[in-house]
C-alpha cells in the first residue's frame, strides 16, 4: 500500500537510466537500486544493452517490468504494483523508471509513448513516494521543438501530471540555463512543480565518465550532448541527497 517515502526518478528515454544510475552508486554503492521498465518502448528487458552493463557490473539490484513488458526480475502488472515490488519485495531504497529502448513520437503535442511519465509521477505520490522528474533537455537536437527543454517535458509537467514532482535541473552555462529558466516560467512549470537545480555539476560530471562506458542519446554522445546526460545524472545525484532527509 505504501513505498514509505522512497525516491522514484522518473525519465522519459531509456539513455536517461545509465547517467543516473552512474551518479547513484557512485556517490553510495551500498545505495539499492531498482530499474523498472515500462512497455512505452521496447517489450523485452533483455533487448537493452545498457540493462545487461549494470547487471554485469552489479551497479542494480533488482529490475522490474510491468503492462505488456517483460524479462524483469519481477514481472508486474501495472506502474503500482511495479513500484510496489521495488521496494517492499526487492527492498530498494531508489527506483528508475524509464520505457524500454526507443519511444514512438508524432511531432504533435500528445502524441508520444514518453507522455506516461504524468501518470507515473501520479503514482508514486499516491503510494507516498518522492517523485524526481528528468526533464529531456537539449541544445543539441536540430529540431526546434526538442530544443532546450523539450516540448514532451513541457507537456508532462503541465498537462499531464496532476501531482507534483521534483523536477531536477543541472547546472549550465548562463545563456542556457536563462534560456530553460525561460522556458520554465513561461511554462508554468515552477508554479506546478518543485524546480531543484544541481549545481555541483562538475561531480555529476565525474560519475558519469568514471565508469568508462559509452553513452549515447539519438546517436549523440556525451560531448555532443552534455546537457541531456547532466540532466539524467543530476536527478541521480539529487535523489542520493534526498534520502539523507
Amino acid at each position: 500500500d505504501s513505498i514509505d517515502n522512497m525516491p522514484v526518478i522518473v525519465g522519459e528515454l531509456h539513455s536517461m537510466l545509465l547517467p543516473a544510475v552512474f551518479n547513484i552508486k557512485r556517490q553510495n554503492p551500498r545505495i539499492k537500486v531498482t530499474y523498472i521498465m515500462t512497455d512505452g518502448g521496447a517489450l523485452p528487458m533483455d533487448f537493452s544493452k545498457s540493462v545487461s552493463y549494470l547487471r554485469e557490473k552489479k551497479l542494480i539490484e533488482g529490475t522490474v517490468t510491468f503492462g505488456q513488458a517483460f524479462g524483469g526480475s519481477l514481472e508486474t502488472v501495472n506502474i503500482y504494483t511495479a513500484l510496489i515490488a521495488a521496494r517492499c519485495i526487492q527492498k530498494a531504497d531508489i527506483a528508475v523508471v524509464t520505457m524500454g529502448p526507443g519511444i514512438t513520437g508524432t511531432g504533435t503535442k500528445f502524441g508520444f509513448s514518453g507522455i506516461e511519465q504524468g501518470p507515473i509521477i501520479d503514482a508514486v505520490n499516491t503510494l507516498g513516494g518522492r517523485a524526481l522528474f528528468i526533464p529531456r533537455i537539449s541544445f543539441a537536437d536540430p529540431r526546434s521543438r526538442h530544443y532546450g527543454i523539450s516540448h514532451h517535458s513541457i507537456t508532462v509537467l503541465t498537462r499531464i501530471a496532476k501531482t507534483r514532482a521534483k523536477v531536477i535541473l543541472p547546472e549550465m552555462e548562463p545563456e542556457k540555463k536563462k534560456y530553460i529558466m525561460n522556458q520554465i516560467k513561461e511554462s508554468g512549470i515552477d508554479k506546478q512543480h518543485d524546480v531543484f537545480v544541481v549545481e555541483d555539476v562538475k561531480s555529476v560530471e565525474d560519475n558519469i565518465t568514471y565508469y568508462e562506458h559509452e553513452i549515447t542519446t539519438m546517436g549523440r554522445d556525451f560531448s555532443q550532448d552534455r546537457e541531456f546526460f547532466l540532466a539524467a545524472g543530476a536527478a541521480g545525484f539529487a535523489a542520493v541527497e534526498l534520502l539523507d532527509k
